[in-house]
């Protein structure tokens, strides 16, 4: 009996780990597919493409390959105003675009602290640029409400 359960728990594990690999689209195929999607779905796929191309440029930097590094925070900049524009035009998902779009700009000021000192400017440009998306996002969340102009109030008179 305890056999035959360990044989399908490593089927499952075994069959979990084949789909996982071909359900994995390559950064070109999201990209396509991001920009082909509906309105309402590509905020959240350009999303996607900027956190890949976070790793990517992490992984970069790493590999002392800051030219890699410095094209892939282009992108996360240029995918990141994306969705923010598409966000801020519809209204919809501003909480959730600001959550990921902060997450991103947390690992790229991790980032920073591990390149070389001339990468710096590079990276603290892309992350200036996504906290300036952020604070748009935040703006249109809790922005001051245009207040609506009350007369004065009339102060009454006193009587002698």
């Amino acid at each position: 009996m305890t056999i035959k359960v360990g044989a399908v728990l490593f089927f499952i594990l075994v069959a979990n780990a084949v789909s996982f690999g071909t359900d994995q689209e390559t950064l070109d195929q999201l990209i396509a597919r991001a920009n082909s999607a509906q309105p309402g779905q590509q905020p959240d796929l350009f999303l996607e493409v900027a956190d890949r191309e976070v790793k990517l440029a992490i992984e970069s930097y790493k590999a002392n390959k800051p030219e890699d590094g410095c094209a892939a925070l282009q992108q996360v900049v240029n995918y990141a105003d994306k969705a923010h524009s598409l966000v801020l035009q519809s209204g919809k998902k501003l909480p959730h675009t600001e959550i990921k779009i902060r997450r991103m700009s947390r690992n790229l000021r991790d980032l920073k602290q591990n390149v070389e000192a001339d990468d710096q400017s590079g990276v603290q440009a892309a992350i200036d640029k996504l906290e300036s998306f952020r604070s748009e996002l935040l703006k249109a969340m809790f922005g001051a409400k245009k207040p609506t102009e009350k007369p004065p109030a009339e102060k009454p008179q006193e009587k002698q």
